[in-house]
């Protein structure tokens, strides 16, 4: 039996832009505009980029 990755272990494993986002977003709990501000990015940039890293995670941690 093998043992599903770890949330660590996926984010690890993500382009660094879309793990600073995800990170800030999920984990620190900013917000789109607060991470598009921080990052000097559009916020529409973020949002796609947090709208395919959730279902990128959901896919890799096998939700």
């Amino acid at each position: 039996m093998s043992e599903s990755p770890t949330l660590a272990q996926v984010l690890a494993s993500l382009p660094e832009e879309e793990r600073i986002i995800l990170t800030l977003h999920y984990l620190r709990q900013m917000s789109s505009s607060e991470i598009a501000t921080m990052l000097t990015v559009p916020e529409r940039a973020v949002d796609a980029v947090i709208s395919a890293g959730k279902a990128r995670l959901s896919a890799l941690l096998g939700l």
